[in-house]
């Protein structure tokens, strides 16, 4: 299996953490030295591994807000 190569170029927020140390964060990601995409993701400390997650381009997550926006959380 290729080895994949990752950069977090900007940590943008903590969403939670669980009980085992590992937290879920947004973050900016350079995969394989691509241009940086949205990231969210649990992260083991330190960033030494990582869960499975999702990567969103900007026109993505503008999507996402306001599909969020939309909801009614109270």
């Amino acid at each position: 299996m290729a080895e994949i190569k990752y950069e977090i170029t900007e940590h943008l927020g903590l969403i939670g953490e669980g009980s085992k140390g590992w937290a879920k964060e947004l973050n900016l990601v350079s995969w394989n030295d691509r241009s940086p995409k949205y990231d969210l993701r649990d992260w083991a400390p330190e960033h030494a591994k990582m869960g499975k997650g999702i990567t969103l381009t900007q026109e993505e997550v503008k999507s996402l807000r306001e599909l969020l926006n939309q909801l009614d959380l109270d």
